[in-house]
């Protein structure tokens, strides 16, 4: 009889194969729906509602969400594990939305790739209580986690909740020692672009016991189109993004304020 475990549903809206992002190696990304955050720049806002709803995309109308198992999902996973395992560590890595506003799912869908023997990696707010994450820390290999900004007041201002639970959050995973901890900042124009803001920033993951590396994303604009398909406002359509002069100033100013390796990229 199938492992209980495998028979839990979640709601997700993509699985990205072949990817070389968010992850050691060749990556499958599973995009889960729902998020705590209403951040203003998101590329994904198909992913902040729970709900199952309706795109425009390309002029015609797709639906987004779909309910699944994780034995169902990790029919996909299993199809590309000679990959992960030629390409140095790669494996599943769950996205969103935040994975872990589906904390079961999301937890069990790690587990059945670890028991496979895949690597895995969750990109994560970690904006819940600790206890979830305490739940999901066994069966992770990498926690890339956003780190936005150190001031809780305009961390409010553009994602519409504070901090203090997020940087909390991080100092206990990077404490905990179970899974190996990157910081991933989105460079975002007019939010925390500042050489200033960054320092601030490298100086906290600095402040941490172990962190693997800082990764510095540049601000874009490729979900702009999402949000016209959804019949929702994008307020950052003017923003232009940082040039990569600005990127590489902020790299060296992350890499004069801690000793945490530093990329521009995920």
């Amino acid at each position: 009889m199938a492992e209980e475990f495998l028979q839990t549903t979640g709601r997700i809206f993509d699985i990205q194969r072949y990817s070389i992002h968010d992850g050691y190696g060749i990556r499958t990304i599973v995009f889960l729906k729902g998020c705590f955050l209403r951040c203003r720049w998101c590329c994904n806002p198909e992913s902040q509602r729970a709900d199952i709803e309706k795109m425009v995309v390309n002029g015609a109308e797709k639906v987004i969400g779909r309910d699944v198992t994780v034995a169902e999902v990790m029919e996909t996973v299993l199809k590309d594990r000679d990959y992960y395992r030629r390409s140095g560590g790669g494996g599943l890595t769950l996205s969103g939305g935040e994975s872990l506003a589906q904390p079961a799912f999301a937890r069990d869908l790690l587990r059945a790739a670890k028991e496979a023997g895949i690597s895995t990696a969750l990109e994560s707010t970690a904006c819940t209580d600790f206890g979830v994450i305490e739940g999901i820390l066994p069966w992770l290999d990498q926690y890339l986690m956003d780190i936005k900004h150190t001031n809780s007041a305009k961390h409010r201002e553009f994602t519409t909740v504070p901090n203090e639970r997020i940087l909390e959050n991080a100092r206990k995973i990077s404490a905990s020692g179970l899974t190996e901890l990157s910081v991933r900042v989105p460079v975002i124009p007019t939010f925390n672009d500042t050489p200033e803001e960054i320092r601030d920033i490298a100086r906290f993951a600095g402040s941490l016991p172990a962190v693997a590396r800082i990764h510095l994303l540049p601000y874009h604009r490729l979900g702009l189109d999402k949000y016209e398909g959804l019949g929702r406002e994008y307020t950052l359509k003017d923003i232009v993004p940082p040039t990569a002069e600005h990127m590489e100033m902020l790299k060296r100013t992350v890499e004069q304020s801690c000793s945490v390796p530093c990329v521009i990229g995920g």
